[in-house]
């Protein structure tokens, strides 16, 4: 602000003065010299122009139209929202069945419209989600569900993952059924449990319970939790989130579209078209 005053004051002054420091004839002026002094008017003409619009425009902008520094930030917002659906497109399109080789899939494992979806088990939007998806495939059976299991909060979120993605390794739908009980029932334990190891051990317990009311081999299932499959499809979902610039759960790609946040079946259902 201040180099812009000193520019405004500058070129008036220019304006101004300039011509006295073109030496010429008073009387016969010489074409050199007449041009000289053209030029230095110009310039300084152009620098009052640029100086005025530099001052002024933060005063439009905040004061006198600041509605429209509101549509240039959504404009901005749109258009890296755009590229960043692009880049999601042309990553899914070539690396789908990567993306599905280990993870649980609800509704029909078939369909021809996909939906991941990156979600943590404590994390209560995800499970208000998990409700919107369920609207979803009860309403539609040409949609299915890959199930992105992102352990972020510690030993909350980190058993229940790894036993989802393990429950994959037996059975889908028997997966399929488990993943609903996990994300519509508490499995956390009741009371403020301190010790980590503890809740961790009774977090497994209540996984357990569900488990075998989902029909699937518990022992297998608790060993399996351990093993290179889960390992991997853990990384595979850290990696992408970290590709598609994943900061919290849930977070959905429909149809190779990206929508950040828990929205509603209807904006599934919407994007879906």
């Amino acid at each position: 602000m201040i180099w812009t005053i000193l520019v405004l004051v500058l070129a008036i002054a220019l304006f101004l003065f300039g011509g006295m420091l073109v030496k010429a004839d008073a009387k016969k002026p010489t074409t050199g010299s007449i041009l000289t002094k053209k030029i230095v008017k110009l310039v300084s003409v152009l620098l009052i122009a640029g100086s005025v619009c530099r001052l002024y425009t933060p005063y439009y902008l905040t004061s006198v139209n600041p509605a429209i520094l509101q549509e240039m930030v959504e404009s901005m917002q749109k258009q890296q929202e755009e590229e960043k659906n692009k880049l999601v497109r042309k990553f899914v399109r070539d690396n789908a069945d990567e993306m599905m080789a280990d993870a649980p899939i609800l509704g029909n494992v078939d369909a021809e419209n996909t939906i991941y979806v990156w979600t943590a088990a404590s994390c209560g939007y995800c499970r208000r989600v998990h409700g919107e998806l369920d609207r979803v495939l009860q309403e539609r059976d040409d949609v299915r569900v890959v199930i992105k299991n992102f352990s972020i909060h510690g030993v909350m979120s980190d058993g229940p993952a790894r036993a989802m993605i393990a429950a994959k390794m037996q059975d889908n739908a028997k997966a399929a059924k488990f993943v609903d009980l996990v994300m519509t029932r508490e499995y956390r334990p009741q009371g403020d449990v301190k010790d980590q190891d503890k809740l961790a051990e009774q977090i497994q317990k209540n996984l357990m319970k569900f488990a075998e009311e989902a029909g699937l081999d518990t022992a297998k299932l608790a060993e399996d939790m351990n093993s290179d499959v889960v390992a991997r499809e853990l990384t595979n979902v850290r990696d992408l989130a970290q590709r598609f610039e994943i900061t919290g759960t849930p977070f959905l790609i429909i149809n190779e579209q990206a929508f950040p946040g828990a929205i509603p079946a209807s904006q599934i259902l919407e994007a879906l078209k």
